[in-house]
């Protein structure tokens, strides 16, 4: 199997960036395909009580995404259409039933790339250990390693979500995406 083919591996013997790049793009990878190809109904489905659907998923992670390579990374303005969901409230979750779906699919890819782009950018300005905007209660800054580990453990936590979301609204079961999947 070649990298082409699965290119969210991450690498087996790579650098602390490759490997946390990594870790974080087969989460993202593993995400989108667990949300793939569902119309408004898929992605409204819920399981039990409970609110989450892979619709609201989709629109909380751009919105990670977006704060967290903007406001957290250098203090910058995550945008308009955010600024319903920075008044700590469910609307991002909530308003995600009333989104068409090639909007929430277009919403959470762009927001996924311009990340990568951000991303890429502090990397090279400075590395893992290069401080960002976003500060403790203490006043100490945070660096960027923190930002890839925490989107690394919100993608864990929302892909395990996405997983049983999907499994009961179709089915669909697996832990990565097989080779040579692309997003539709």
């Amino acid at each position: 199997m070649s990298d082409s083919e699965t290119p969210w591996e991450p690498p087996f013997a790579g650098s602390e960036v490759e490997h946390l790049v990594g870790a974080l793009e087969r989460l993202r990878a593993t995400f989108r395909w667990k949300a793939d190809g569902l119309g408004a109904d898929g992605l409204c489905a819920r399981v039990g009580a409970s609110a989450l659907t892979i619709g609201g998923l989709l629109k909380h992670l751009a919105l990670v995404e977006d704060y967290t390579f903007t406001a957290k990374l250098s203090g910058g303005d995550p945008g308009e259409r955010w600024r319903p969901a920075l008044s700590g409230d469910d609307w991002v979750f909530v308003s995600a039933a009333d989104d068409d779906p090639a909007e929430l699919y277009a919403l959470w890819d762009g927001a996924v790339e311009r990340s990568r782009e951000r991303l890429a950018a502090a990397l090279a300005d400075g590395g893992l250990d290069r401080l960002v905007h976003v500060a403790g209660p203490d006043g100490r800054h945070a660096s960027l390693r923190r930002l890839v580990c925490d989107l690394v453990e919100e993608y864990g936590r929302h892909t395990g979500h996405a997983d049983i979301l999907r499994e009961a609204v179709d089915g669909r079961v697996g832990e990565d995406p097989p080779p040579g999947w692309r997003p539709a």
